[in-house]
């Protein structure tokens, strides 16, 4: 049996390690100033409480098939038909995880001939779902609307004739910035463009009960939103809320969809109790808006400049080239 030369993989660990740059597994430990479970529902008892109530009545751990072959469970579909009413959109399709669903939504639902206009710090799954894709597309400087539309007017100069799509997070993770959302709804609509919009850091902690800085968006003929289940929510789990054409055409086109196994219905359990928690439950909103406006404070009293306003405050601590590793 030949054993594969390893050494070009050895070699980028070892310069990572140079660098000090080499990641690692650890355990848990310390106190957690790094979870997205913004809401602590995770952990709560109602949570646990209706997971083992699913179990005790038999439903599976495990879905083991697609959605298309068996493997659609009845959790998922009352799961998809709540989200869809609780963020007033027309249809919501469960996906495993929110890195699967962008990706998923940018590689499948943009055909070729459109033009995709990423922010240009949109996550990580949206550019590889823009890679993967048929569609064409461009970065345009992060959060001003007038670059996005002068990246939309040079396609169209450029002969382009499809569909544009605007994608942007709500909340942007790392900076913890919010989107110009009206505006580029705006440009969507003089446009004739699609608003694809990822909430993965606003479900659960912005909006009337938790429904995201899109809620008045949503329902839009020319809006898509990404809802994760992993973050606030304390599940795992991505919905995607939009018109029932566009994710009846996921079902059909979309390959992370058709051939991956099905979320576990207890997620899809999780992720319905804990929409309903975000109704019953508004004082876990109110909490954590508290929690952030004192940290915030706590910092500037101690000559920490922060970022954000947002539950995340991101904190540049010396230099930027050492902590690049440039």
């Amino acid at each position: 049996m030949t054993t594969p030369n390893l050494a070009v993989y050895r070699a980028a660990l070892e310069e990572l390690a140079h660098k000090s740059r080499l990641r690692t597994l650890a355990p848990r430990a310390g106190l957690d100033f790094a979870s997205n479970d913004y809401l602590g529902l995770a952990t709560s008892q109602r949570l646990r409480e209706a997971v083992g109530a699913a179990v005790a009545r038999g439903v599976p751990i495990g879905a083991g098939r697609s959605r298309l072959l068996r493997g659609n469970a009845p959790e998922h579909e009352e799961l998809e038909a709540y989200a869809a009413a609780f963020f007033q959109s027309e249809r919501s399709l469960y996906f495993g995880g929110g890195y699967v669903a962008n990706f998923a939504v940018l590689s499948t639902l943009p055909q070729k001939g459109d033009f995709i206009v990423l922010d240009t710090l949109a996550h990580a799954s949206a550019n590889e779902g823009a890679r993967a894709g048929r569609a064409e597309y461009a970065k345009a400087r992060h959060n001003d609307p007038a670059a996005f539309e002068a990246q939309i007017l040079a396609w169209r100069a450029r002969g382009g004739r499809g569909r544009v799509w605007i994608a942007v997070e709500s909340l942007y993770s790392m900076d913890g910035d919010r989107a110009p959302l009206d505006d580029l709804r705006a440009i969507a609509d003089r446009h004739d463009a699609l608003l694809y919009i990822d909430e993965a850091h606003a479900t659960g902690v912005y909006g009337p009960h938790g429904r995201g800085l899109a809620a008045s968006l949503e329902g839009r003929d020319n809006v898509l939103v990404l809802h994760t289940c992993g973050k606030a929510l304390g599940g795992s789990g991505a919905l995607v809320s939009g018109s029932r054409v566009l994710c009846d055409f996921l079902i059909n086109r979309c390959r992370p969809f058709i051939y991956a196994t099905a979320p576990s219905p207890l997620m899809a359990v999780a992720a319905l109790e804990a929409l309903k928690m975000l109704k019953d439950e508004p004082e876990r909103q109110r909490r954590l808006a508290q929690l952030v406006s004192f940290a915030g404070e706590a910092a500037r009293q101690h000559d920490v400049k922060v970022f954000s306003e947002s539950q995340i405050l991101p904190v540049i601590v010396g230099d930027d080239r050492r902590a690049l590793g440039t």
